[in-house]
């Protein structure tokens, strides 16, 4: 299979039928100006030829970090039999305003209105403050809150895609994708 993207949509699908919770969910990895990294789980928003996209605050520890060093690393893990695992490297870009609006309306309102009442990553006194932050955005906006202009989406420029599955005696197979002007190389690495 010549095509990435084939591959992770098949193993996606796969993951999403057997029941696995969030299969989504993935750890996105950055790291600040001086190189000093970070981790957390993120969600997969979409998937296509043209990358990996999420949504954040542009403010969170991983807003500033990206905004500084414009690269980063995602892990799809799938404990599930079979067990896989899927790393991606690559530049990071920030997706349009209309993608960022567009993706934002179909949220909860709950969620629009915690986007407006969290400021992710930044000290709080307690959850009275954020509860209190929350009520005050709510007051605002009411049921049809409009998007922060501090929180959109990143999409993950893959650069490579490595796809990792357990086989017995550690034997794994991990096929490491790259692209090339001329499209994607692949080639198999030993495990």
């Amino acid at each position: 299979m010549r095509d990435p993207f084939e591959l992770f949509r098949e193993w996606f699908a796969a993951a999403r039928a057997s029941g696995l919770e969030l299969p989504e969910a993935m750890t996105l990895a950055t790291a600040d100006a001086a190189g000093r990294p970070s981790a957390r789980t993120v969600l997969l928003k979409s998937a296509d030829e043209r990358g990996f996209v999420f949504f954040t605050n542009y403010e969170s520890r991983k807003g500033h970090q990206l905004a500084e060093n414009p690269r980063a690393a995602l892990v799809f893990h799938w404990a599930k039999e079979p067990r896989r695992q899927i790393l991606v490297t690559g530049d990071v870009e920030r997706v349009s305003e209309a993608e960022s609006d567009a993706y934002y309306a179909t949220r909860p309102v709950g969620s629009r209105l915690a986007a407006w009442a969290s400021r992710q990553s930044r000290p709080i006194s307690g959850r009275e403050e954020l509860e209190r932050a929350y009520e005050a955005a709510e007051q605002a906006h009411g049921e049809d809150p409009p998007r922060p202009p501090f929180w959109g989406g990143y999409v993950l420029v893959p650069e490579t895609i490595e796809f990792w599955e357990s086989r017995p005696s550690r034997l794994h197979e991990r096929l490491r994708y790259t692209r090339e002007a001329e499209g994607w190389t692949l080639e198999h690495i030993s495990p």
